[in-house]
């Protein structure tokens, strides 16, 4: 991640904030007036010594340029990644630079400066988070970006959807344990869109990363589980999602521009937390081009691959960012004949 935000600040695509910009709510808003133009970086934010960075990955053209490809080629190039991962290099500790400093006694609120976003958020927020989790049968790992609500010194409610992470903790749920996990945060533009890949169950979206570098990703054991993150990462936040242990968690402002409910959702329990000498601080303002890009480019990856298995004269598709990058589908084809163009669209639902 520093490499990269050395780059955008030598290419003038790094603002500086005033220093002291408040965590509740101000921060965001600042973030959001440069959304897609530049990133912004945030010294002392409410009077903390570590600083927040925000929009590194928020334009299109920013992820290619990581990629080392012109934007025409940025879905064939992740595509490849999916397809011929490289599996991880692990490291000792004592190279990770994510394990520089551990933090046993420690209170989250106050050890991290961590956003309020939207107005109605029901707490701050850790939204560019890697959660990263071993498969309880398996020990193959997933990770995803999950929404987590700080409650407590060491407690976090994190929202799971009916994926990968939700099985393997329902796996381990039923045996009656907690499912160690590791919430990554600070890792470079690759990383994170790798996280973000349409994979199948016991495909590690680390080891896409490091196809999408062009070497095996470094790896590191964390502290207190078999979890491996990282070892370039800026923090790590190692814990335990509880079994039978469920707290509210939200409302807050997501992605459609609108808020989720408050619900019941499962826990957290801190056991430690690793970082860098002098680390920084990365959030996603919610909706914001950063949060869209990172979710809707490995689905477009994902949608281009499976059309153009079906239809030889699709060319492109783009999520338009009108629909969250979700929910508007745009496909260019070289029209040959009539009623091909529904062809494809029928397939895209497909």
């Amino acid at each position: 991640m520093r490499s990269w935000l050395r780059h955008l600040a030598g290419t003038g695509r790094l603002e500086v904030a005033r220093a002291g910009i408040s965590l509740e709510f101000e921060l965001a808003a600042v973030a959001s007036r440069l959304d897609g133009s530049k990133a912004c970086w945030f010294p002392r934010p409410g009077g903390h010594t570590i600083p927040v960075v925000a929009g590194f990955t928020a334009h299109r053209g920013w992820m290619a340029e990581a990629m080392g490809v012109d934007e025409s080629g940025l879905l064939v190039r992740f595509r490849q990644a999916v397809e011929q991962p490289l599996k991880c290099k692990e490291v000792p500790g004592a190279e990770a630079p994510v394990q520089r400093v551990v933090q046993r006694e420690l209170d989250i609120r106050t050890l991290l400066p961590i956003p309020r976003h939207n107005e109605h958020d029901s707490a701050p927020y850790i939204t560019a988070g890697l959660v990263i989790a071993r498969n309880p049968k398996t020990g193959i790992q997933n990770v995803s970006i999950n929404r987590i609500q700080v409650n407590a010194a060491r407690r976090m409610a994190i929202l799971m959807l009916p994926r990968h992470l939700m099985a393997f903790y329902r796996n381990a749920e039923a045996q009656g344990e907690a499912l160690s996990v590791a919430v990554v945060i600070g890792v470079d533009p690759l990383t994170l869109l790798a996280s973000q890949a349409v994979l199948p169950v016991d495909t590690d979206e680390l080891e896409i990363a490091g196809a999408l570098h062009g070497r095996p990703l470094p790896v590191v054991k964390c502290v207190s589980s078999e979890v491996r993150v990282p070892a370039e990462a800026e923090i790590v936040i190692e814990g335990r999602i509880l079994p039978g242990v469920r707290e509210l968690e939200g409302p807050f402002g997501e992605f459609p521009k609108y808020y989720s409910p408050q619900d019941q959702r499962e826990v957290i329990e801190i056991d430690c937390v690793t970082h860098r000498e002098r680390p920084i601080y990365h959030t996603i303002i919610p909706a914001g081009m950063e949060h869209l890009l990172l979710g809707g480019i490995p689905r477009e990856a994902t949608l281009l691959a499976h059309l153009q298995r079906s239809f030889t004269n699709v060319i492109d598709v783009r999520l338009a960012a009108g629909g969250v990058c979700r929910y508007h589908l745009y496909v260019q084809i070289a029209k040959k004949s009539e009623g091909e163009a529904k062809n494809v669209i029928l397939g895209a639902f497909g």
